[in-house]
């Protein structure tokens, strides 16, 4: 486990940056414990530092986890987010989707979203921001892009897709093994 190197370091922040904007720093110099990025198997984690102090004590191919994992880098070096994080992007969204009850369930199975499947969205929410998708009782089920701002989005057709998908909580069932491999 070591710490992220100056470039990887930009691409992390770049990422998240585009779903909680400039609440990265808030994520980064909280008031309550010091919290950092560790780098391990090419996985991301954001935990508190004492923590990783302890964890250090461990072999290093014992270790499968250690706070929470944030996202992975590819083979070809760049930087994806993975569900994991959703509970980080969810408390310091700067945009957010609310998606009617109907069509929970299609986006749950990796599909994007069409108007006629959106609640509500965040007042100016630019096109192609990232944006944390919620159902409508305020829980969080995932993130994407939202294809349309939302003027955008209140003069398209119903079958219009004003969000596109990238990853939600049916991953954990789907893809469970991939999450920690």
């Amino acid at each position: 486990m070591r710490q992220l190197k100056e470039d990887e370091l930009k691409l992390v922040i770049e990422k998240l940056m585009k779903y909680i904007g400039d609440n990265v720093r808030k994520l980064i110099d909280r008031t309550d414990h010091d919290f950092c990025f560790r780098l391990h198997n090419d996985r991301v984690f954001y935990a508190r530092h004492d923590i990783i102090t302890g964890a250090i004590t461990i072999p290093r191919k014992k270790v499968v986890s250690v706070g929470t994992c944030i996202g992975k880098f590819t083979k070809t070096n760049k930087f994806k987010l993975l569900i994991t994080s959703l509970p980080l992007l969810a408390e310091y969204a700067q945009f957010k989707v609310w998606l009617k009850h109907n069509s929970e369930q299609s986006f749950l199975y990796g599909n994007n979203v069409t108007k006629a499947g959106l609640g509500r969205i965040t007042e100016n929410t630019p096109a192609y921001a990232g944006v944390v998708v919620y159902s409508m009782s305020d829980v969080p089920l995932g993130f994407g892009v939202a294809a349309r701002s939302t003027a955008e989005c209140r003069r398209a057709q119903p079958i219009t897709n004003v969000l596109l998908h990238q990853s939600d909580v049916g991953e954990f069932i789907r893809s469970e093994s991939d999450l920690l491999n």
